[in-house]
């Protein structure tokens, strides 16, 4: 793909930029060494082919030393968003989901995530989505599980101690968030928790609602991960776990299962793998099946590609499905 390049020194990496002009141009700090980049570049690849103007860059952190330590990257992945020759936004951490979502709203946008067009009224209305995003929102530095301040880490630490299920923010990707939820919540320090959208407050509350007991009752209790599996799994009476969604799949496993299952005129509904690391390595050992795509029928295993192959050779495959035989 044109739009899909690597930066191998500072100047390939500035005509880049040059080239792109006002278009979105999206920077990936990479190590080779590092799993999670592979994996990265698998999803940036999948959104150079949804995003045709935007430009992708593939950049060896520590092969352009001048760069990384210019955009102070300190970690890998690290994606930076650039339009027009000046950054815009950045996202720490191998977070598909967010990655997708910021690439969106900036391909579409015609200016940056900070543009002086989006006033109050639009910056107050995405906050208060962001604080109501799960029952207990954490706005922190970095991620959950790569904290990026001491506060961060105590925090965190305290929730999972304590068998909290919360969400994140990392407040260090979107300037405009860290500096506007500041005066939206009257909170000038970081982190940040807030529970069914009002905010609890910073590291000392809940460091004292921990040590009296009262952080359990205050926030919601996490969830096992087996017992996500089993809702998700049951979640509808026919659902497939694949790379991509039904209208979009990102494999051509995935791509032929879709097939497979659409000519068998049942409904189904399908869950992403790729937005979900969590649940895509749990549910190899939960159902002892180490591949994917996966169907379950009713919340039990069928199988994967060659199983619905066979389902589908032998005029089984629509019965299964509607749970019959």
């Amino acid at each position: 793909m044109a739009n899909l390049v690597e930066a191998k020194t500072r100047e390939e990496f500035e005509g880049f930029l040059t080239k792109a002009g006002k278009c979105l141009t999206v920077v990936h700090f990479q190590a080779d060494w590092a799993p999670q980049c592979g994996q990265m570049n698998d999803v940036m690849a999948e959104l150079a082919k949804e995003h045709a103007h935007a430009t992708f860059v593939k950049m060896e952190a520590e092969a352009v030393p001048e760069v990384s330590e210019k955009y102070e990257i300190a970690s890998v992945p690290t994606f930076v968003f650039f339009k027009g020759g000046e950054q815009v936004d950045r996202l720490d951490g191998a977070h598909a989901p967010d990655l997708t979502k910021k690439v969106q709203r900036l391909a579409v946008s015609g200016g940056p995530a900070t543009s002086p067009e989006s006033g109050p009224a639009d910056l107050n209305q995405r906050l208060k989505k962001l604080i109501n995003a799960a029952p207990c929102m954490l706005f922190m530095k970095g991620s959950a599980q790569e904290p990026r301040c001491g506060f961060s880490k105590q925090i965190v630490a305290l929730l999972k101690d304590n068998s909290i299920q919360f969400s994140s923010f990392d407040i260090l990707s979107d300037e405009e968030v860290r500096q506007g939820l500041k005066t939206f919540s009257n909170w000038p320090t970081y982190p940040q928790l807030y529970v069914n959208g009002e905010l609890l407050g910073g590291l000392d509350i809940v460091k004292e609602l921990a040590e009296s007991g009262e952080l359990q009752n205050t926030c919601p209790k996490a969830v096992t991960l087996e017992h996500r599996l089993k809702s998700l799994i049951n979640h509808s009476p026919v659902m497939l776990f694949m790379k991509g969604n039904k209208e979009a799949a990102k494999c051509g496993f995935s791509r032929q299962i879709l097939e497979l299952l659409n000519s068998a005129e049942v409904d189904f509904d399908t869950f992403d793998i790729l937005q979900d690391e969590e649940v895509r390595q749990g549910l190899k050992t939960y159902s002892n099946w180490p591949t994917y795509p996966q169907l379950y029928v009713k919340g039990e295993l069928i199988g994967g590609l060659d199983i619905v192959k066979e389902l589908k050779e032998s005029g089984d495959l629509a019965s299964v499905m509607k749970g019959e035989s």
